[in-house]
């Protein structure tokens, strides 16, 4: 590859991702920009077909009154992050989900489930003291991605499909965004696109662990990218694990994928390989308690288990009745059944399976970041779910601060004009890209397999500094193998294999500010969890961890978290309102 085997493009509106968050933006932004306005989408495998939020099961939360209020999703939101969450994202979210909930239905298309009077269903998710959670059956993330698929490709919206994006492209002073390099899979060419305001929406997707949800192919990229123009990222070591990971096995895809939670907040029932229900012993709650409780009660009864045979736990739902349960849960029940289970009448093993991740670039509520030009959403985003994220709000927030994005770039771009991009940073992403042609071709799955080793016993479920140590030093060890495996350079085109060490070069670089975060994190909050230091601090003195990467350089630092709209102690619901509307077990 030369320096000069590059194309180069330009738009006015870039967005990279396609779940929603990045088609959120793209429907606001056709919506809401000038006549004329150029938007481009650009997504990593194919339009409406890739993704997060496609996978999603649950559903949508959203205060939809019977007692329900934004103030009471907020306030849960709050104690769920467990004091870490920037309070005006989180008040943004719950205030808008009511707005996009209805923008969903009437306007996109979408269909969910209701009640028999016409109203809205919506289903108890663990951690929320109110049943708020929207959906359409368990499919949820398909319904709402077909519809706005349709949207988007009804409009004048340019779509680079099968396009990776390698490397955000500062201006030479670098307090600008000039656009982006991508690589178009289908040939192996580069192409540098230049534009006014880029929106990140390229997904979390924590696969560096051995149990994870998101697809292989979602790793990282956009924080990975971050980091190298030096934006700041927050609590990077808050990774979500979702309690109810299917166990499949190690030869099946299938491994790792959610059961969703409305499956406990339905009734469903873990129990220990003795057959006995153990969530009580742990949280009072039960079952219904957040993820972060449930997961670590799954890990901690995985770890009294001297039975080889048996790695996780299970979860029942027999008790509900089969039949029942095969009407609530029709996707859940075959998607078991698929792999050899009978979710219905008998018992499934489970396991803690990465899930999503809190952390993400520092951005405020209008998903404006410091470098001018950059917007970030959706998962790719920190700062709205604190230290735990509920069940229901993923989906929820990429929608909403996707929408957010897509009117904001459109309103900032009047002002703004194209940048020259620095072409030092331009050509360093290029030859970073290129390096594993410089070496011999090896193979990249075995190094996968021991980041997820490494990341799965020293810096998951429960973590202790020594552990989270020695973490650091097996992801070094094997950032340093990944630089000396070659991909073979003779055909570009969909050449996966290249794509697969580009895939671990992002996941390497994010593992290590994980492990680097959940170092300097000398408590216990959600999902991270020291055994060395279980306690969770003083609430007030709360603060959140920050990473920036200047060259090779990566320091982290704590900032004090702002209590801008409610202090520790303090609620914003009025002081008549119980303390929950959902039914007791």
């Amino acid at each position: 590859m030369t320096r000069f085997e590059i194309e180069r493009d330009e738009t006015d509106i870039l967005i990279l991702g396609s779940g929603g968050a990045g088609l959120f933006a793209a429907l606001h932004a056709a919506q809401s920009a000038a006549p004329g306005t150029r938007i481009t989408l650009a997504v990593k495998g194919l339009i409406g077909k890739c993704g997060c939020t496609r996978m999603v099961q649950g559903g949508y939360n959203v205060a939809l009154g019977g007692g329900d209020t934004v103030e009471r999703h907020f306030m849960d939101t709050i104690n769920g992050g467990k004091w870490l969450p920037n309070q005006d994202m989180a008040w943004r979210l719950c205030e808008q989900a009511v707005v996009r909930i209805r923008e969903l239905e009437n306007e996109v298309g979408c269909f969910f489930d209701r009640n028999p009077d016409g109203t809205l269903h919506q289903k108890a998710f663990a951690g929320q003291t109110a049943d708020r959670t929207v959906h359409k059956g368990d499919l949820t993330g398909i319904e709402i991605i077909s519809r706005l698929m349709e949207q988007v490709l009804a409009r004048p919206v340019r779509k680079l499909q099968e396009h990776r994006a390698v490397g955000l492209v500062p201006t030479k002073d670098g307090a600008s965004l000039a656009g982006v390099l991508f690589i178009d899979m289908r040939t192996g060419r580069f192409r540098f696109v230049r534009a006014k305001a880029v929106m990140m929406g390229t997904g979390g997707g924590p696969t560096m662990y051995k149990y994870h949800t998101p697809s292989g192919d979602k790793t990282m990229d956009g924080l990975a990218m971050a980091l190298r123009v030096g934006l700041p990222l927050r609590d990077m070591e808050m990774v979500q694990f979702h309690p109810t990971g299917l166990l499949a096995g190690d030869y099946t895809r299938m491994t790792g994928t959610v059961l969703e939670e409305g499956l406990r907040g339905a009734g469903g029932q873990l129990l220990n390989a003795r057959g006995e229900r153990f969530m009580f012993d742990y949280d009072k709650r039960g079952e219904r308690a957040t993820r972060d409780v449930v997961s670590r009660g799954i890990y901690a009864e995985m770890r009294k288990n001297n039975d080889p045979t048996q790695v996780g736990m299970f979860i029942s739902m027999g008790h509900l009745g089969p039949d029942n349960v095969r009407r609530k849960f029709a996707g859940m029940v075959k998607r078991c059944a698929d792999s050899g289970f009978d979710l219905a009448a008998g018992k499934v093993e489970v396991v803690p399976t990465a899930h999503y991740f809190m952390g993400g670039v520092v951005v405020d509520p209008d998903t404006r970041t410091e470098m001018e030009g950059l917007y970030v959403a959706g998962e790719d985003a920190g700062g709205a779910h604190g230290s735990n994220r509920l069940g229901g709000n993923g989906v929820a927030n990429s929608t909403v601060f996707g929408g957010i994005a897509g009117d904001v770039m459109a309103a900032d771009i009047r002002r703004m004009s194209l940048r020259d991009p620095d072409e030092t940073v331009l050509q360093a992403e290029i030859a970073r890209a290129c390096h594993p042609f410089s070496k011999k071709a090896d193979k990249i799955q075995p190094l996968r397999n021991k980041l997820q080793e490494a990341m799965w016993e020293d810096v998951g479920v429960m973590r202790t500094g020594a552990g989270m140590q020695r973490g650091v030093k097996r992801v070094a060890g094997i950032r340093a193998e990944l630089m000396e495996a070659g991909v073979d350079p003779s055909n570009l085109a969909f050449n996966l294999t290249w794509h697969d060490w580009l895939n671990m070069a992002s996941l390497v670089e994010v593992s290590e500010v994980i492990a680097r975060a959940g170092q300097v994190r000398e408590n216990s909050r959600g999902a991270h969890f020291r055994e060395d230091f279980p306690e969770s601090g003083d609430l007030e003195s709360s603060y959140f961890t920050l990473a920036r990467k200047r060259g090779d350089d990566l320091t982290l630092t704590r900032e004090q978290v702002q209590f801008t709209i409610v202090r520790p102690g303090e609620t914003v619901l009025p002081a008549h309102e119980p303390e929950t509307l959902v039914a007791t077990q």
